[in-house]
């Protein structure tokens, strides 16, 4: 018998050797899921992957302070950043990517003399800022959400060019902005229904 011949058997008893281990692994991960899944835990996992929330308090006080829903301060945030410290090639920063123009408007607006910009990279600013700038683009379309986000993503001119106040989601002719406005507008009735306690609707 050659030594190729006697190489086979041991092979095959190799190969056949590797199943035990992925089994084992099989009934580990699976236990792991199992406890997760009772636990509510994995649910909680799986849903702050797809929707993230953070700074759920700031977001909640500045929608009191403001007026402004706190689903819809949350949807710009995840659409706008996914809740990290992004900076744009334009230079917008922070959570709800305030330009630095943007932020030295809103400073001197509410009566501000402080403003260094680095403090966009201050959740708490940058959401107080966001808030702020939605609440004004709001009031300014007289609450029509869809002019609104337009403004806050391609500036309130193009939002004027566009229909102003009675702007829809269809008339709007950037695809860019026009599936960021769609896209907010789902997030926020996702955060709504997914995070009703965390944002303060209550139940949940």
């Amino acid at each position: 018998m050659s030594s190729r011949a006697r190489a086979r058997p041991k092979a095959r008893r190799r190969r056949r050797s590797r199943w035990p281990i992925f089994g084992g692994i099989a009934v580990v991960v699976g236990l792991v899921v199992g406890i997760l899944v009772a636990s509510g835990s994995f649910d909680k996992a799986i849903k702050e992957l797809t929707l993230p929330l953070e700074h759920e308090d700031i977001i909640r006080q500045q929608a009191e302070e403001k007026g402004v829903d706190a689903a819809l301060i949350a949807a710009v945030i995840d659409t706008e950043s996914k809740f990290s410290d992004a900076e744009s090639s334009a230079g917008a920063r922070g959570l709800m990517q305030i330009t630095p123009e943007a932020a030295q408007f809103i400073e001197k607006q509410s009566g501000g003399t402080t403003f260094n910009l680095d403090d966009l990279s201050d959740p708490e600013i940058n959401i107080r800022y966001g808030t702020f700038l939605l609440k004004e683009l709001l009031e300014r379309y007289d609450g029509d959400k869809a002019a609104a986000l337009a403004a806050y993503n391609a500036g309130p001119g193009n939002a004027d060019k566009w229909g102003g106040a009675g702007l829809s989601v269809e008339e709007i002719p950037y695809p860019e902005t026009r599936a960021y406005v769609e896209l907010v507008l789902e997030r926020q009735q996702e955060y709504r229904e997914k995070y009703a306690s965390e944002l303060g609707y209550g139940g949940g």
